[in-house]
């Protein structure tokens, strides 16, 4: 071997034993492949470094084959994104597009994603022009992921250029999920009646629209108060024997709420128990959220006690909304309960509304109850004991 060869090979080397050092620092017995996903997921959860963010991630050497990795890549390009370390993200982006395990079609349409949720779009059509180097045209998934890296990123003009010429140029046929992309963005756009036309476009070459399809009609329509069409989406349901399923009344539920409706929405969880349809956690979650923000705390517990009555488990989303706003609504003894009905079950809220509901409870003479919170806390999340000392010190003695 050349002088040249042994110093890239001892390079190479130490780069391995360094990046191995990251995700597993206090032994030299290697980690599999999943162990190193989860072990980086959690690095970056709390990582604010970017240098140290992307080293995780060559640690653990991510592939989209995995979800984990998949939610991984995502933290990362997100915690990269506020740190405003976009050629971090392209480095790192161009550095995984190079690996000869990723020189897929199916990773650059990762990569074009991971570039709009960073609302780096012109990197994203870069890579998506780049899919012909590996030796295949670009198909209607890679269409599909462009298209849905333009909505993350909300680039609604390139959307609609590239919905209209990339088709052409590269001889790929829209699918289902093309047209439910364009009806979604449409809906974000405040839009939504340009969605009939994709509907004709839709009928024109054969393609059925399925729930989805006019789900993301229903959002758009609520959000822009045009209840008229509201009501044709549903009837356009019934003629395309699409029926009205839980998730369509869910949709219904949460836009309501996000109008401060929360009492018409409840009239639709009343009219779906009429008609045997069984509302889940997603759909108490929406009303108890609507609910709480009006205000109406009092509804907001009710519709809590309800769900559980019902034997419907509520989710870690549901304890830490009514914790937070029954604080807010200083009713701090109800908080206490459901607080710790939640961190019984390993759910703890946020650290501010967890402050908020420790002083809260200082100031009704619930001083122990206080501490308690204080000392579960810090028993659950050692790394953030320093951040509590101040608020323990802070309580009467």
């Amino acid at each position: 071997m050349s002088v040249f060869g042994r110093l890239r090979s001892t390079s190479s080397s130490l780069a391995r034993r360094h990046f191995s050092s990251i995700l597993n620092p206090n032994t030299n017995t290697p980690l599999s492949s999943k162990e190193k996903s989860r072990v980086a997921l959690s690095l970056l959860k709390s990582e604010k470094s970017p240098d140290r963010i992307i080293d995780i991630c060559r640690a653990a050497a991510l592939t989209p084959e995995s979800q984990l990795d998949r939610i991984a890549y995502s933290v990362a390009i997100s915690n990269l994104s506020r740190s405003n370390h976009f050629e971090g993200i392209r480095q790192f982006l161009e550095e995984s597009k190079a690996r000869p395990d990723l020189r897929t079609e199916r990773f650059f349409s990762h990569a074009i994603v991971l570039y709009g949720q960073a609302k780096m779009i012109a990197d994203g059509i870069n890579t998506f022009k780049q899919i012909e180097e590996l030796g295949v045209r670009p198909t209607v998934k890679s269409l599909n992921a462009l298209l849905f890296a333009c909505i993350l990123a909300k680039d609604f003009k390139e959307l609609k250029r590239i919905y209209i010429d990339f088709p052409k140029v590269y001889g790929i046929q829209p699918d289902l999920e093309t047209y439910n992309h364009m009806i979604k963005a449409f809906a974000e756009s405040k839009s939504t009646s340009s969605a009939y036309s994709i509907l004709a476009e839709m009928k024109n070459a054969g393609v059925m629209p399925n729930a989805t399809t006019f789900h993301n009609m229903l959002a758009g329509f609520y959000g822009e108060e045009k209840f008229e069409d509201v009501e044709k989406v549903l009837k356009l349901m019934e003629e395309y024997k699409v029926p009205r399923s839980r998730s369509t009344y869910n949709v219904r539920i949460q836009s309501l709420c996000k109008l401060k409706k929360s009492d018409d929405a409840k009239e639709l969880l009343d009219m779906m128990l009429l008609r045997g349809k069984l509302p889940n956690c997603v759909t108490y979650k929406h009303l108890i959220h609507g609910f709480c923000k009006e205000g109406k705390l009092e509804e907001g517990k009710k519709l809590f006690k309800d769900m559980k009555r019902r034997g419907i488990g509520p989710d870690s989303d549901c304890y830490f909304t009514l914790v937070y706003y029954l604080c807010e609504g200083k009713d701090f003894e109800a908080a206490l309960g459901i607080c710790k009905e939640s961190m019984e079950k390993g759910w703890f809220p946020n650290l501010s509304t967890m402050k908020l509901l420790v002083n809260g409870l200082a100031s009704i003479d619930k001083v122990e109850e206080a501490k308690e919170i204080v000392r579960q806390v810090k028993e659950k999340f050692p790394k953030t004991a320093d951040l509590w000392d101040e608020v323990e010190a802070s309580l009467p003695q």
